[in-house]
């Protein structure tokens, strides 16, 4: 009789720890997504009021590492490089040269309407396109409300992004939700990616980025790494 009773409750419970384990397909992992880096230059950031300029840096040299180290397909985009808006940030350089990543150069305003860059972000094969960029208002709201409507889910990395003043990015922000766009952060996308500190072979470049770009959080790494070694 008791055998009768257990084995039910204990196939019950299996399947319960077994539900409690998958993830919500609504998170980024290394696999399931593209990045899009568009127009982090000076130009475009001497402007931008809605975040400070080293916060802007710190928060683009996060997503941009992650990507590398994560191996996330990623696209950086520039308009008018040359002529106007200047070279991109120097975090995105450290992780993506120019020379051998094949930035996209462009003139329209909204990255989706020029045919180079719409090949090189598509051709990536990924449903969910995360994007971050400068200005929140117009070079992210066009691309952003122009993939959902080709059926790609889409994140906004919203710290990594900026405007020309705050109501500016927010406004611009809910215009992107309200369409279906998910927003998030450089260190939410950096540990979402991570999910697991078991996670050996990404631990120490994942802790190392946010000890360089990672604010008072990487001061924190920094100072157990060091403390515990006493």
């Amino acid at each position: 009789m008791y055998k009768k009773l257990i084995m039910p409750f204990l196939f019950s419970l299996s399947c319960v720890a077994a539900l409690a384990q998958k993830p919500s397909p609504d998170l980024l992992n290394p696999t399931n997504h593209s990045l899009l880096l568009i127009d982090h230059e000076g130009q475009m950031a001497f402007a931008t009021h809605s975040i400070s300029t080293t916060e802007l840096r710190n928060n683009v040299g996060l997503i941009s590492g992650a990507s590398k180290i994560f191996k996330i397909p990623t696209v950086v985009t520039t308009v008018a490089e040359r002529s106007f808006s200047g070279p991109v940030f120097p975090e995105i350089q450290e992780f993506y040269p120019e020379s051998t990543s094949g930035y996209v150069d462009r003139t329209t305003m909204n990255t989706w309407e020029d045919v180079n860059a719409h090949k090189a972000i598509t051709s990536k094969g990924k449903k969910k396109i995360v994007m971050a960029g400068l200005w929140t208002s117009v070079c992210i709201v066009g691309p952003v409300l122009s993939a959902i409507n080709e059926g790609y889910q889409v994140y906004v990395i919203t710290d990594a992004s900026g405007d020309v003043s705050k109501e500016a990015h927010d406004q611009a922000v809910t215009r992107m939700v309200q369409a279906g766009a998910k927003p998030i952060t450089s260190l939410q996308y950096l540990l979402e990616l991570q999910r697991d500190w078991a996670r050996q072979e990404t631990y120490k470049p994942v802790n190392d980025l946010v000890v360089k770009y990672g604010g008072a959080y990487g001061i924190g790494v920094q100072y157990a790494r060091e403390m515990l070694k006493k």
